[in-house]
This record gives structure tokens, sequence and C-alpha cells, in this order.
């Protein structure tokens, strides 16, 4: 069992049956879960994955705007 981060409800996962990358989804809130360990299993929104990327992409912009 691991909690959702974002509703903390606990989500059945067999440790035997997933590799870390794969997608697990909250049965409470439906949240899309990435697998990001494994021993402990710990999981992350994928949600917040995207978040980082449009940050990091927004970043790459302005260093770019800055270098012209």
């Amino acid at each position: 069992m691991v909690p959702c981060p974002l509703c903390d409800a606990e989500i059945d996962i067999d440790a035997t049956e997933i590799d870390e990358g794969d997608i697990v989804t909250c049965d409470d809130c439906g949240a899309d879960l990435r697998v990001t360990g494994l021993d402990p299993i710990e999981v992350e929104s994928l949600d917040d994955e995207e978040e980082d990327e449009e940050y990091l992409d927004e970043d790459d912009d302005e260093e770019e705007e800055e270098w012209k």
C-alpha cells in the first residue's frame, strides 16, 4: 500500500507486477501517478511532472532570449 500524493488514499500496488516508470491510477481521486521508486514503492502525480516540464521550458526560453 502506498498513499496517493494528491488525496492520501491508500493505493494497493503489487511490487512484483510494476516497474519504475509505470503509470498507476488512484481509485479514489482518479489521478494518474508514475512509479518513481520500488523499495519502498513511491509514486508522484503526472500533473506535477507536467508543471515541472512547463517551468523548465519557460526557463529555457528566458535563457535563450537573454543570450540573444
